[in-house]
């Protein structure tokens, strides 16, 4: 079976059987992981009441990186995560070295290996956003489009994820 169904069925699952949301949206990161290979490492992170980006799943990033871009506030400028939350689109970072968006932020990713990352924007049932799914590769690329279909219908699922209380 295809494991980005796989999880998204598992995830829904989840949700009514009223698992934590960090456990379903590590089970949905899991999956973008695996599509993406073992070059890379994926992370959701959810706005809070606050407006900020918090960690809501990161299971193979280090909890210094976690702690560091934790409290982000959106904003286009800023990486990918801030920037796909700022303005509702997907952001794509071919090479952290070359992009200006990265500037105060590029030393936490490269100093883990990671050279490029894509973020997409979770967003509510009305439209708003309400989180970001984002991708950080080992090597100097774009997703793939299978890379884009997979996180596209698990942002889908964190979605639910999210509007779900807990």
């Amino acid at each position: 079976m295809d494991p980005v169904k796989q999880a998204c069925d598992r995830a829904l699952d989840m949700i009514q059987s009223g698992a934590s949301r960090g456990e379903i949206l590590t089970c949905l990161v899991g999956a973008a992981e695996m599509v993406s290979g073992p070059r890379s490492a994926a992370s959701i992170l959810v706005l809070d009441a606050q407006g900020l980006l918090r960690n809501g799943a990161s299971p193979r990033l280090p909890p210094d990186y976690v702690e560091a871009i934790d409290r982000l506030r959106p904003d286009p400028e800023v990486g990918t995560c801030a920037a796909a939350a700022a303005t509702g689109s997907i952001v794509i970072t071919p090479d952290l070295r070359a992009d200006g968006k990265w500037a105060e932020l590029r030393h936490l990713p490269l100093a883990l290996g990671f050279v490029a990352a894509w973020s997409m924007p979770i967003k509510s049932s009305i439209g708003g956003v309400v989180g970001t799914f984002g991708t950080y590769y080992r090597d100097v690329r774009e997703p793939t489009p299978l890379e884009r279909a997979a996180v596209s219908d698990l942002v889908a699922v964190a979605a639910r994820a999210l509007h779900n209380p807990g």
